[in-house]
This record gives structure tokens, sequence and C-alpha cells, in this order.
């Protein structure tokens, strides 16, 4: 039975180690301004998703590794895709917005910086209502509106469906704080479950080598307040290195928690150490996907508060779950290491590898 559960668990690691890369959830940013006379969106996105999911859905084969430049064009050619796909409609009716594309600035962070979709057209007289689809979207995104003279507003939609209808004359009021904390929490959480599949893998590796209480909330303690530390400092701008930089790093975080799990059997004084370093990094990962969905600014402390409470939250789901999974075999340390920490270690550890080399090479 040991062996067929280290099996699947080696296979389920593989999954996703094909379906994972960087951080999906806060790639896009939905900026729109209506006014009496005209309205224009601007979609915020990384090109290089943008240019792989109109490929796609053009029927077109996934490019691979381009230059920006061809980059670029290939994505301005697709504009009729993207206009098919990412919709507006006002009072009901659709209407198709003017396309243009900027690229991402030549200061980019490599040829991986955000670029902008502008979308923009006149606005029919009287207009009412105004409903939104980015039928491109693969998870969360935020929708920051601001009608007239009135202030920004943010939404978040879930995937590719739908707005609800948008009155154009009849805002509704603010967001309270406690709705702003729960919906920063939300956000937190998911992004550790399901869809931050590096930082599960790295709670994970942690968990394998000492699955006593004491140690493992030892090493998420330092974890905790090492990417706390950076999470707040980049998003004041204390601090900041680039994703290009940032995103390798926390793959080979990964690989070396599980290689030191594979070379000892006990936890080291150095450890705890590493891994206040290592949250370190994955902080400032939280913090480029805070920075790409935005904060909203007059409860910006009250959304990065509730975000890492979001984060901590999934981190602790995560360590339930394994030691949920693990606990027929860990009365047996020899078995328990033999059938579980070893395999699963080595499963991601590949993983992280995988990860590192995607990562600097796209």
């Amino acid at each position: 039975m040991g062996g067929r559960s280290a099996g699947a668990l080696g296979l389920v690691v593989a999954l996703i180690a094909a379906k994972a890369s960087a951080h999906e959830i806060g790639k896009t940013q939905v900026t729109g301004v209506f006014t009496d006379a005209a309205y224009q969106i601007d979609v915020v996105v990384d090109p290089d998703s943008l240019l792989t999911k109109l490929a796609v859905t053009s029927g077109a084969p996934a490019p691979g590794a381009l230059p920006r430049s061809e980059r670029d064009r290939r994505i301005e050619a697709l504009a009729s895709t993207f206009l098919d796909a990412v919709q507006l409609a006002i009072d009901g009716v659709a209407v198709r917005p003017h396309f243009a594309y900027r690229p991402a600035s030549a200061l980019a962070d490599m040829a991986a910086g955000p670029a902008v979709i502008r979308l923009s057209g006149r606005m029919p007289t009287g207009a009412q209502t105004v409903r939104f689809s980015y039928g491109l979207a693969m998870g969360s995104y935020a929708l920051n509106l601001r009608i007239g003279e009135s202030a920004q507003q943010t939404r978040w939609l879930e995937g590719p469906g739908w707005s609800e209808t948008i009155s154009l004359s009849d805002l509704p009021p603010p967001s309270t704080r406690a709705a702003t904390a729960w919906q920063y929490l939300r956000l937190g959480y998911t992004h550790i479950l399901p869809n931050g599949l590096d930082h599960i893998l790295f709670v994970v590796g942690l968990f394998l080598l000492s699955a006593r209480w004491r140690p493992l909330l030892t090493q998420i303690s330092a974890f905790t307040i090492a990417h706390s530390i950076t999470l707040g400092l980049t998003l004041y701008d204390v601090v900041s290195l680039p994703a290009r930089l940032v995103e390798p790093l926390i793959a080979v975080s990964i690989v070396y928690v599980a290689v030191e799990n594979l070379l000892t059997k006990e936890l080291k004084p150095w450890r705890v150490a590493l891994v206040f370093s290592f949250g370190l990094l994955h902080g400032m990962g939280f913090a480029g996907v805070l920075r790409d969905i935005g904060l909203p600014r007059p409860q910006f402390l009250t959304a990065l508060v509730a975000f890492n409470v979001g984060v901590e939250a999934g981190q602790l789901s995560v360590i339930a779950l394994a030691f949920l999974a693990v606990a027929y075999w860990r009365g047996n340390r020899p078995l328990y290491r033999r059938l579980i920490v070893e395999p699963a270690s080595l499963a991601i550890s590949g993983v992280g590898l995988f990860w590192t080399l995607q990562r600097i090479w796209t």
C-alpha cells in the first residue's frame, strides 16, 4: 500500500510540474473610466501569457520564446481575436471598442514586463449600465472602475464570465473596511490553496523532514516573519528585486529544502536560518502579486494585513492536510522515511529544478 501511495504522490507532483510555472493570479488587471461622452478600458497583462492565450484561442499553435518585437507584432495582429474574447455591453448591447496595444516598456523587467491593451470608444447618449467580460481570464482579477468624477472602486471577477450589471448613475457606496479585509483574506488564502503550487511544495518540503509540531512550527514561524517583512517593505518601495530574479530563486528554495530532506534525517540548526532567508524571497513573490492586482488606496494597510493573514491560513491548511495524509505512517519512522519522505522529496526536488530552468529561460 505504501509503494502505491508513493507512486501516486509522484504522479500528482509530475502533473503539477506540467501545469504550473509562476503565479497565475494577479496577472491581469482591468481599469475602466466611463464619462458621459466616452469610455476607456485599460487591460494590464503579461504579454507572453496573452500571446499564448490568443494563439490558442485563434486555433494557432502556442508560440515558443520570441523576441520582444515579434511577440508584440503578433499580439497586434490578433486584435480581432482579443475583441472576440473580451467584451463590453452598454445598456445590454454589445459594442466593439477600438483596440490599441501598448507594449512593455523597454526598461521593463526582461521581455515579460506588463503591457496594456487599451479599449476605447464613444458612449451612447443617456447610457445607464455597462457589463464587462474578460474571456481570456484564468482566475480572479481586479476590475477597477471610475465613473464620471467618482472615486475608483475595485470589484473582483472570477474567470471569463460576465460582471454583474453596473449602473452608471447610481454607484454603490465604497467598500467597507470589513468587506475589504474579507476580500483580500480570501485572495491571500486562494493564492496558496489552490493557486500557489510553488508555495505549497515549499511548505510540504518543510513538513516532510519533521512532521512533529514544535520543529515544524519553528520553521513556519521563521518563514512567516520573513515573508511578512519583505511583503510590506516591497509594497512600500523600500526594497525591490526584479521578478526574473525572485521567481527562479523561489524555485531554488524548493529544490534546496527537498534535497536537504534526502541528505539528513533530522532538523539542523541552520535550517531555520535558511528557511527565514527563503521566506524573504517568497515575500517578494507575494508582493509581486499584490502589485499586479493593486491595493485600494484608502484601505491599503487593511488589505495588506488581510492578504498576509489569508496566506498564513492557506499555509496552515497545507500543513494540516499533509499531516492527515501521512498520519498512518508517522508511527513507524523508518517506514515513513522510506515510503513517504524520500519519494516525495525526490519528486519535489525534480519539480523545483524544472521550475528553476523554466523561469530562467522564459
